[in-house]
């Protein structure tokens, strides 16, 4: 696969984002294994997730046990593969989501995926979710002191401004690595923090970008120009919705979330798939 990088790590251009084997509706263990070998298979070496992926209040980390479990399970070489995971989001079992960004919180959140992930250190971890109740810098400050403290390998946000980027690029002291933030054809709004990511030379990392779990399967429909595109190409418009985004900048990798094989290898294909600039135009109008 194509690659692209996160701070000093090279990754394969497609992502799996892992949420969807561990919220509700998952599948049952054989099935989310079988997947992210699918991915490994196909060239991924980017796995994102949180300790928040799971559903009963007694389950944290539910995800991050699931794709150390995967990987473990793997026959091939899984040293290159960055597995990134998130703290300050929070489920407290009944269905709904919390914030803790205080530095107490993510101190604890790092020690249990450390754990769970079954490493030294974690390769890339990022603030989920900004917490009213803290301040902002508290927070990334947190992450500071963890990388310098070799807790974590990078530091990235998720979920921010434009502002809370310049201000946490500017406490990490340059060493903010990538920023995950929702951006689909149905959610544009986070483009002018795809943009300054572009501008700093930081990761983009798209959640969502088939536009979420129960309406990824209606992309074509909703968004006619994908759909033609993709007949052109002889390929979903999923296919081609991930090829536009890395069309859009270098800096974008995409974490489109899957629970079954035939999902992840589709996506995975993208990074293969190249746009005509004329394509690209009549996809980035119609989104």
């Amino acid at each position: 696969m194509k690659q692209r990088s996160i701070g000093t790590t090279q990754v394969g251009a497609i992502g799996l984002g892992g949420m969807p084997m561990s919220i509700e509706g998952r599948p049952d263990t054989d099935r989310s294994v079988r997947t992210i070998h699918a991915a490994l298979d196909a060239g991924v070496t980017l796995i994102d997730t949180a300790d928040a992926y799971h559903l009963h209040a007694d389950e944290v980390g539910h995800n991050e046990t699931l794709i150390a479990q995967a990987l473990a399970s793997w026959g091939g070489d899984t040293s290159g593969v960055l597995v990134a995971t998130k703290g300050g989001h929070l489920r407290p079992g009944d269905g709904t989501w919390t914030v803790d960004g205080s530095p107490t919180h993510l101190r604890e959140a790092v020690e249990g995926s450390l754990k769970r992930l079954g490493v030294d250190a974690i390769g890339l971890y990022q603030f989920h979710r900004p917490d009213p109740k803290v301040p902002y810098a508290d927070s990334v400050g947190t992450l500071r002191d963890l990388l310098d403290e070799g807790k974590i390998r990078q530091a990235g946000i998720s979920n921010a401004t434009v502002d809370q980027i310049r201000q946490a690029q500017e406490i990490l002291g340059g060493r903010l690595v990538s920023v995950q933030n929702q951006f689909s054809p149905a959610f544009r709004s986070s483009e002018p923090e795809l943009e300054l990511c572009d501008e700093l030379g930081i990761a983009f990392l798209p959640w969502s970008p088939l536009g979420g779990i129960s309406r990824a399967a209606e992309l074509g429909t909703r968004f006619a120009e994908f759909d033609r595109v993709a007949e052109a190409h002889g390929v979903s418009p999923q296919r081609v919705t991930l090829a536009w985004m890395l069309a859009k900048s270098e800096r974008v990798v995409p974490i489109p979330g899957a629970s079954r094989p035939e999902s992840i290898r589709d996506s995975a294909q993208a990074a293969e798939l190249t746009l005509t600039d004329e394509e690209f135009t009549r996809l980035d109008r119609a989104a």
